[in-house]
């Protein structure tokens, strides 16, 4: 399954500006089908909301491109429950990509509202451990028992913290890729989940 997003503009190096005019997004859907050099995209995710434009009109625009068969699934990108239950309206949510990982838990009622409705989450940056990945660190520690690199465990708890997580751990190297999908084989015990979650959310919660 291929899978890609559009809705955004870029005009310089790290500028990325929501543009969610139908007539936009219908260029996008295009340009990806050309690009990706197939007759149907099997997942299209609009990128961003753009608040310049009615959240309904860029739903419905979503929702033309799957009964024109342009698209086979549409999801969302960075947005909340209550954008979900809004776009659920014109089309069926397939997934939704929010940033999500052992330490960053601001979508936390967006996975647990997707888990309920069995809406695929998609969390960017999934690996991101901060201060708990440091060497003499619980995520260092649980490595070493599980024989695994810390990596591996803070992927492990992420697909263990919902059925349906789909995580999306970027890398260039072909022995990153390799090491992240290993990941899917370990399987942590309830007591050591437990444990990374608490001290993922006392984590998070210093952020705040």
């Amino acid at each position: 399954m291929i899978a890609t997003k559009g809705g955004l503009t870029r005009s310089g190096p790290d500028i990325w500006k929501p543009v969610g005019r139908p007539e936009y997004l219908l260029q996008q859907v295009h340009k990806s089908l050309r690009n990706l050099g197939v007759e149907q995209i099997d997942l299209w995710q609009l990128h961003r909301i753009d608040p310049r434009v009615p959240a309904d009109e860029q739903f419905d625009a979503v929702r033309s491109f799957i009964d024109q068969k342009l698209i086979r699934h549409a999801g969302l990108s960075e947005v909340s429950v209550e954008n979900i239950k809004a776009a659920s309206k014109f089309f069926d949510v397939a997934t939704v990509q929010n940033r999500y990982n052992l330490v960053d838990r601001t979508s936390e009622d967006v996975l647990d509202y997707c888990t309920a409705q069995n809406i695929g989450f998609i969390p960017w940056f999934p690996l991101a451990a901060g201060d708990l990945a440091k060497p003499g660190s619980i995520l260092d520690t649980m490595a070493g028992k599980y024989g695994a690199h810390p990596s591996q465990i803070a992927l492990a708890w992420v697909l263990k913290r919902s059925p349906v997580m789909l995580p999306i751990p970027g890398t260039s190297q072909v022995a990153h890729l390799e090491q992240n999908a290993a990941a899917a084989s370990l399987t942590l015990s309830d007591e050591d989940f437990a444990a990374l979650d608490s001290e993922g959310r006392k984590a998070f919660q210093s952020t705040r």
